[in-house]
Order: structure tokens, then sequence, then C-alpha cells
């Protein structure tokens, strides 16, 4: 069985504080080892649950040479590969190839998400809202998106109580989701002790995979619009000029296409 993990920062226990996800700053280090052992868990999870070949992607980016490039390398369970890449979805190769099921570990809410431990969706200082077709979403529904692209379902979501909650209104009631922290505040949040967190991800990543038949795989629709609400006029500026892509207000920019896929890449690649 083929798995790939996706992971971000914001929604690992321990981490409720921008600068232990933010490159170079003093907690970041200490964010970077608590990220890097909920991969491991869920990479245990994968291997009992009959993953031969499992890939993780860092999605979290840190700023600068650290934008997803933050997991520890001499930390990572010897049972996975690992992706170091430019730009978010860039990499695709393994699922071109064919994947059986992904496990998302340390997603976050979308922006404005009241209950979200350190909400934002894709840059905290230039994006304010996402939609596709109409269905607001927040990194969860892109990176469905994109793993749905090439028929891969998404079968698990870690983080705090308000993107398990997201991920199931998107994704559907048969989503296995460990919440590990609830937030009152941007970063404030009552937390699952690490290593108990690391305990429920590896039980429920062996137990997703087993059930992943019973989660669709995500299709934003055909044809497909990718719109996206910025904080100000000058990000709405760089973008307006692209091929396929429409400036519908002072601060929103859509863009169109057959597939969810063409549109992403048309805004943002």
């Amino acid at each position: 069985m083929r798995v790939f993990i996706v992971s971000d920062m914001e929604g690992v226990s321990g981490i409720v504080k921008g600068p232990q996800t933010a490159g170079g700053a003093r907690l970041y280090d200490e964010g970077r080892r608590l990220y890097t052992e909920e991969i491991n868990a869920a990479v245990r999870g994968a291997r009992a649950g009959g993953g031969t070949e499992i890939v993780v992607m860092d999605c979290h980016g840190a700023g600068e040479e650290f934008d997803f490039n933050s997991l520890v390398p001499d930390l990572l369970d010897a049972g996975c590969d690992f992706v170091v890449q430019s730009r978010w979805t860039e990499y695709t190769e393994f699922l071109e190839e064919g994947v059986d099921g992904a496990l998302f570990v340390g997603m976050h809410a979308m922006a404005g998400t009241r209950d979200g431990v350190l909400n934002h969706t894709v840059s905290g200082r230039e994006w304010q809202n996402l939609w596709f077709n109409d269905t607001r979403v927040g990194e969860t529904g892109i990176n469905a998106a994109l793993c749905g692209t090439w028929g891969c379902p998404v079968v698990l979501v870690t983080g705090d109580v308000a993107v398990c909650r997201e991920a199931t209104a998107l994704l559907g009631s048969g989503l296995t989701t460990v919440p590990v922290k609830r937030g009152f505040g941007l970063q404030s949040a009552r937390q699952v002790a690490p290593l108990r967190a690391r305990e429920l991800i590896e039980a429920a990543a062996e137990q997703a995979l087993a059930r992943r038949d019973e989660v669709p795989v995500y299709d934003p629709g055909h044809p497909c619009e990718v719109r996206v609400e910025y904080k100000s006029t000058g990000a709405a500026d760089e973008v307006r000029y692209r091929a396929g892509v429409e400036r519908v207000d002072d601060r929103v920019i859509a863009s169109r296409a057959g597939d969810w896929w063409t549109a992403w890449r048309q805004l943002y690649l």
C-alpha cells in the first residue's frame, strides 16, 4: 500500500505560538522536534496499517530556506521517504504514480476561525478567504484537492478541534480525525500532551487506512473556479493579468478552468 503523509506545523500538539513555526525564531527548533515526532507517529501507524511505501511532504512555509523544510531529518522514522520542495503543491510525482490513501498531520483551520489555533489560509499577510466553486476552504481543502486530482482519498486529518470540524464538513463523516488541542484564542489552547497525542495519531493512522474506502475522493467540481479574497489591492494587482484569471473586485481574483488543478496552477504556480 502506498501512503502519502501531508503535514503542517500549526496543528501539532505543543505548538501554539507563532515563533514555534517561524524559521530562525528562538522557539523554532522546539517546534521542529514536536512536528517531526507527530509525523513519525503517522509513519508508524501507516506501516502498521499495511503501508509499504510511505512518502512525507512537508507543507509548512517557515520562511526563506526553511520553507517546506521544517522536518528534522535525523529524527525521522526510517520507514519513510520525505520531500523538500521549493513551492507548495510543486511535488506531484508520487500522486501521479497512484496512492492508496493520504494522512494529513498537523493541520490548522482556515483564516477567520475563532477557535482555530494560528488560523490562516496560505498567507496570513496576504490571503483572507478562498473558495472552490463557492465552497469556502482552507489549506486542508487545497491539499485534499491536490490529492483528489490523482484519485487519492484523504483518510485522516489531525490538528486542533476547529480543523477537524472543518475537514469533516468538507470530506464527510467517513473521515478519521484526531484533535490534539482545543483552541480558545489565536495563540491559546488546551492540549493533549505530545506523548499521548502521538499514540492517538499512530492508532488512528492504522485504523483510517483500514477504512479508506469509506471516504470519497475529494473533487471541487468540473468546471472549477478558484476565487481568492486578498487583504490588499496590491496582492490582487500581482496576479490580475495571468491567463484564465479575472479581477472580479478590488481585492478578489477568480481563476477559472475545466478542472481544479488547471485553475489552481493559473493562480498559484
